[in-house]
């Protein structure tokens, strides 16, 4: 047998296995140089995907609650200035709980700039409230002020009645209204504080939109807050995570039961906004590290909220879409 072809053959290809062998080399070589020197260069700030930059260092504040954003040392971004309203709303009536500040009051801007007269639901801020109302009256639009608290059926009956009795109809529920405060350990929850945040956030919502409901007609909707703590919970947030995983389900089941009555029902998961909330839960050390673990490595600001809640209001934009919870987190795949 000669074994002078297979021999080269051979040859041949452990030269290609070398030659293929250093390609590789030469590519880790060509990815090496480009890789950041320990030590060297500058760290990478927040990606920025408008052209209205947002900031990514916050004040060390701690606020008293319920938080208040005429006190807030830097003050939220809400009024969405490169935002074009179109009538999306032309002609409607909003009530928004929690509609003093923070995502609230972008809602309340916003909607007034689609054409909408708001109603605006709050508890105790009344400078904060003053400011949302100035602020919709400057979109040419009606604002009515509601003081009272959530908790109570009978208020919330009544903040119904009083919206439809000033603008004669209600054509948007934004459920926003919602108390937070952090616990280290289940141990730390008491009954108290359990009711506080379950009887504010997820039996404040069923409240209003059962108070709403029978003025509610066919194109009409109803927009909940949720948040991302209910879709992946939060060790230090454990009642509040479960009335936004409450409400998340709430939004799904409301929304099967009022479609035949053309009525649309849907939810907004925001991931950190830098609104008064957080500064008067977490401490002033804490603070200055809020929403760096996004992808995004800061907090939103409410007017990157605020479309959303115009986009799952208007039947112009989402007549085919209801029960669904739409997550606004600033981290990809969540």
């Amino acid at each position: 047998m000669d074994r002078k072809p297979q021999a080269k053959d051979n040859a041949q290809r452990n030269a290609q296995g070398d030659a293929t062998a250093e390609k590789q080399r030469e590519i880790q070589r060509e990815q090496d140089r480009k890789e950041p020197r320990e030590g060297g260069g500058q760290a990478k700030g927040p990606p920025q995907t408008s052209k209205r930059p947002y900031p990514s260092d916050f004040p060390s504040q701690h606020l008293q609650k319920p938080g208040q954003e005429a006190d807030m040392e830097l003050k939220p971004q809400f009024m969405a200035p490169d935002y074009k309203g179109s009538g999306k709303l032309e002609g409607m009536t909003a009530l928004i709980t929690g509609g003093d500040s923070g995502i609230g009051r972008a809602v309340a801007v916003l909607y007034a700039r689609e054409g909408a007269d708001v109603a605006i639901v709050y508890l105790t801020s009344h400078e904060d409230a003053q400011e949302t109302k100035r602020c919709v009256e400057q979109e040419g639009r009606k604002c009515l002020l509601i003081a009272g608290d959530v908790k109570d059926p009978a208020f919330c009956n009544q903040a119904v009645e009083q919206t439809v009795k000033e603008f004669q109809k209600l054509d948007i529920l934004v459920n926003n209204a919602a108390f937070q405060e952090h616990a280290h350990s289940l141990e730390d929850i008491t009954e108290e504080r359990m009711m506080e945040t379950f009887s504010t956030n997820i039996m404040g919502y069923i409240r209003m939109a059962r108070a709403a409901l029978p003025h509610l007609k066919p194109g009409s909707s109803i927009v909940n807050t949720g948040s991302v703590t209910g879709l992946q919970g939060s060790a230090k947030l454990l009642d509040y995570s479960a009335t936004k995983g409450a409400i998340h389900a709430f939004t799904m089941s409301l929304a099967a039961a009022v479609l035949e009555k053309g009525i649309r029902v849907n939810a907004v998961a925001p991931g950190p906004v830098w609104t008064p909330l957080n500064p008067a839960d977490q401490s002033s050390k804490e603070i200055v590290e809020f929403g760096k673990r996004t992808d995004f490595k800061r907090p939103a600001q409410p007017e990157e909220l605020s479309p959303a809640y115009v986009f799952l209001a208007s039947p112009v934009c989402s007549s085919y879409i209801t029960g669904i919870v739409l997550p606004v987190t600033g981290s990809v795949g969540s």
